[in-house]
């Protein structure tokens, strides 16, 4: 029975973008962009929007809870290329936990007077082992008040946005102010992980109500809400903050901003809601993956360990802790700047083969072959300004994505020619003999 309306779809699309990235990865943007950073942020949008378009057709030609996995395959087939990127969605997921559960730490830091490193990672420890007792737990505990929470952060956002309106000096957003176009490109770019979450529209397609309808006004809608809203803070920001207060508070920029028309209330205020936004964000993308890998495991992608359930929580409780004990290493190890390129990074790769997929079977769904080849080249385009970029400044994070890359690769080679090919074919000649046994003994 399809119980989600068009309300509840689309915010199933801004629950998942405005889950903690903003909160992340704005003070990336004005490092990179300075005057020109809601130009950053529409220029992520444009190729946010695009992939929703393709998503939207997917979506409503083949309706399972398993998206973006489902669209590869039914595209590239069962090969290493749509088994490779199955796995490296997994691990994109686990990127976002560590960026979200970095965010935790660097505004839970601004309510103690001594920060310390012991402190910063006992935070970003404490911001993923909660949730993920939790999930196993009860998983419904946090996903029952999740609407309550969308609401909630979107209307502080909208109330900094409101209050600030007034205290926008627009000189500081003036040409001479931007950044060269490569660098406000870039910018875009290494934000586009706050985007990332409206394709959760597509897992939940099976459940929402007149989907040939509703599927694309759901993505559309939540995109475009979210890109408005993104510009608009983005605005508010470098319009009423000096560059060097904000490249101060970079990891908290966003409480920076509600400082000067709501004072230190407002600083508090949004940073409460980041710790609430971010919490809530980890707790949902711990749930998401380990229901992701459960999928993927159901397919046969990934080793069936993955699909072993807890008694009451009904979560894949294996799947829970992989992802717990892995995004703990990743968020633990690895620096805000390089986990958003890298979390960009991983999602630009995955939308640009979405995208590939919509054009590949464009006359089975519909889609026009003018956008899907626009967004794909755009997609493309952006992961390859980031990539670019980030060979320059910061060789150690794409080491880790091309290592991500690698890792999924040679896991797929290997699993699926040694592992789940055995598997497959023992399946294949048991349940033949037991029919052939049936036979002889009719």
């Amino acid at each position: 029975m399809r119980t989600i309306g068009l309300i509840g779809a689309i915010s199933i699309g801004i629950g998942g973008m405005v889950g903690g990235g903003i909160f992340a990865v704005l003070g990336e943007a004005v490092s990179l962009a300075h005057g020109a950073t809601a130009v950053a942020f529409a220029i992520a949008g444009i190729v946010a929007l695009l992939t929703a378009y393709s998503y939207a057709k997917l979506s409503v030609a083949y309706q399972s809870e398993g998206g973006t996995v489902t669209f590869i395959d039914k595209a590239f087939g069962d090969n290493v290329l749509s088994g490779s990127i199955n796995l490296m969605l997994w691990l994109s997921y686990l990127v976002t936990i560590s960026l979200y559960a970095t965010a935790f730490a660097s505004y839970g830091e601004t309510f103690f007077s001594h920060k310390t490193t012991l402190l910063h990672h006992g935070l970003i420890t404490f911001a993923i082992v909660l949730p993920a007792v939790i999930n196993l737990v009860s998983a419904s505990f946090v996903g029952k008040s999740e609407t309550i929470i969308v609401i909630l952060k979107v209307s502080i956002l909208i109330l900094v946005i409101v209050a600030g309106a007034s205290y926008v000096d627009p000189a500081r957003m003036s040409p001479e102010h931007w950044g060269t176009p490569f660098s406000i490109v870039t910018a875009g770019m290494i934000i586009f992980v706050a985007y990332e979450g409206f394709e959760l529209i597509a897992n939940a397609a099976e459940d929402i109500k007149h989907p040939k309808k509703n599927l694309p006004r759901a993505f559309y809608a939540s995109v475009t809400i979210v890109v408005s809203l993104y510009i608009l803070i983005s605005i508010i920001t470098v319009g009423s903050v000096s560059e060097k207060a904000l490249m101060q508070a970079k990891d908290y920029a966003l409480a920076i901003a509600a400082q000067p028309s709501l004072g230190h209330t407002g600083f508090v205020l949004v940073a409460s809601a980041a710790l609430l936004s971010t919490f809530s964000a980890i707790n949902a993308t711990i749930y998401g993956n380990a229901r992701l890998g459960y999928i993927i495991a159901k397919y046969g992608k990934l080793p069936r360990t993955l699909m072993d359930e807890g008694k009451h929580s009904g979560v894949p409780f294996k799947g829970v802790l992989y992802t717990t004990v892995l995004s703990l290493i990743l968020a633990n190890t690895i620096d805000l700047t390089q986990i958003a390129i890298i979390g960009s990074a991983g999602f630009l790769l995955i939308f640009t083969l979405v995208n590939i997929s919509a054009y590949r079977l464009g006359a089975t769904i519909g889609a026009n072959n003018f956008v899907t080849v626009l967004s794909s080249i755009f997609s493309f385009a952006a992961l390859s300004t980031l990539l670019l970029h980030t060979y320059t400044s910061n060789p150690f994070a794409i080491m880790i994505f091309m290592g991500f890359i690698i890792i999924s690769v040679f896991f797929e080679l290997f699993y699926g020619r040694y592992v789940r090919g055995q598997i497959f074919n023992r399946e294949y000649l048991l349940k033949h003999y037991s029919n052939d046994k049936e036979q002889e003994e009719e």
